[in-house]
C-alpha cells in the first residue's frame, strides 16, 4: 500500500499532468490562404480537396484567396495569423522557391519561417496561343519571336510564377525576346488569352481545358518531360525543338514556423489519406492535376532544391517583381 506521503505527492502532481495533456485540435475552422485569384490551378485543387480534408479534421476548411505581391502578401498574412494551427499557406513553387531571387527584399524566408506540411498537387503547364494567331507549332511561334523581338506578348500568372519561368527558359534556350505580361493569377491571364489580348502563354492545364475544348485556344506544346494523358497528340517542348526543356509546378501546404509538431503531423497524415483516395485522384486527373503528397522533410528539401535551380535563371533574366 502506498504511503501517505507518496499518495499526497501523486495528488500534487495531478494538476501538472493535466496541464501536460495536448490541447485538442482543431476546435474551430481552419483557413487555407491561396496567394492567387479564384479560377487558377491552386484554387481549383484546394476547393476539390476541401470537403474531404474538413471531414477528416471534423471542422470546416475555409478557402481564402489573397493575391498580390507574387504571393508574398498571402505569406505575410499567414505568418501574422500565428502558429496555432488554424491558418495554412498554399504555397506553390514560384512563391516558395523563386520569389527569393525575384524580390530584392523578401518579407519572410520561405525555408526558415514556415513549417512545411506536404505537397498536394503537381501540375503541368501548356504553351497555348489564341486560335486567331497563325502559329500551329513551336517552330512557327519561335520564328515569329525571332522575326519580331520584344514584340509578342506572353501572358503569365505573375512574375516568378511557373508560367513566367517557362517563358524565361523558352527565351533563353531559343534565343528569343518576348514581352512578359504578368497577372494576379492564372484565371485572369487565361481570360485575356481567350480574348486575344495576348499572343501566347504557358498556363496550367486546369485553367485552359475549357478554352481548348471550346476551340478558343490552340495547344502548341507541353512543358513537362512527358506528354499529357489528356492531350497525347501535343508534343513536349523538348520534342518540338528545344531538347532539355522541362518546367513543372507543384503546390504545397505550410503552417507558420513554430506550429506544434503534432498539429503538423496530423495535417500531413490527413493530406496523405485524402490524396490517396481514388475519387480525389480521378477528379484531379480529369482537370489535368496530379495528386501528390509528401512528408514535411521532403517538401522542405524540394523548396531548397528548386530555389537553387531557378535562382540563376531569374537573376540572369533581370526580371523584377513589377
Amino acid at each position: 500500500m502506498p504511503s501517505r506521503r507518496a499518495l499526497l505527492a501523486s495528488l500534487g502532481m495531478m494538476p501538472a499532468a493535466a496541464r501536460a495533456q495536448p490541447t485538442p485540435w482543431p476546435i474551430r475552422p481552419v483557413r487555407v490562404i491561396i496567394p492567387f485569384a479564384p479560377g487558377g490551378s491552386s484554387d481549383i485543387a484546394a476547393r476539390l480537396m476541401a470537403p474531404r480534408v474538413a471531414a477528416l479534421l471534423g471542422q470546416n476548411l475555409v478557402i481564402e484567396n489573397r493575391g498580390g505581391g507574387g504571393g508574398n502578401i498571402a505569406g505575410e498574412a499567414v505568418l501574422r495569423a500565428g502558429a496555432d494551427g488554424y491558418t495554412l499557406l498554399q504555397g506553390n513553387m514560384g512563391l516558395m522557391a523563386v520569389n527569393p531571387s525575384l524580390f530584392p527584399v523578401m518579407p519572410f524566408d520561405p525555408l526558415a519561417d514556415f513549417a512545411p506540411v506536404s505537397h498536394i498537387v503537381s501540375v503541368a503547364n501548356m504553351l497555348v496561343v489564341p486560335v486567331g494567331r497563325p502559329w500551329t507549332d513551336l517552330a512557327g511561334l519561335l520564328g515569329a519571336l525571332r522575326a519580331q523581338p520584344e514584340t509578342l506578348r506572353a501572358g503569365t500568372s505573375g512574375n516568378g510564377s511557373i508560367g513566367h519561368l517557362a517563358q524565361l527558359l523558352l527565351d533563353q534556350m531559343a534565343g528569343t525576346r518576348s514581352v512578359s505580361v504578368p497577372y494576379r493569377g492564372g484565371g485572369p491571364m487565361v481570360n485575356d488569352l481567350l480574348a486575344g489580348h495576348l499572343d501566347y502563354g504557358f498556363a496550367t492545364l486546369p485553367t485552359i481545358l475549357g478554352g481548348i475544348e471550346g476551340g478558343l485556344l490552340r495547344p502548341i506544346a507541353i512543358g513537362t518531360a512527358t506528354r499529357s494523358p489528356l492531350f497525347p497528340q501535343v508534343p513536349t517542348v523538348a520534342e518540338a525543338g528545344l531538347p532539355g526543356f522541362e518546367v513543372a509546378n507543384w503546390d504545397s501546404w505550410l503552417f507558420p514556423g513554430g506550429t506544434p509538431r503534432p498539429i503538423v503531423e496530423r495535417m500531413a497524415a490527413v493530406l496523405r489519406e485524402v490524396l490517396a483516395e481514388p475519387a480525389i485522384i480521378a477528379e484531379f486527373a480529369r482537370r489535368g492535376l496530379e495528386a501528390q503528397s509528401s512528408s514535411p522533410e521532403v517538401l522542405h528539401a524540394a523548396i531548397r532544391t528548386e530555389t537553387l535551380r531557378w535562382g540563376p535563371l531569374v537573376r540572369a533574366s533581370g526580371a523584377t517583381p513589377g
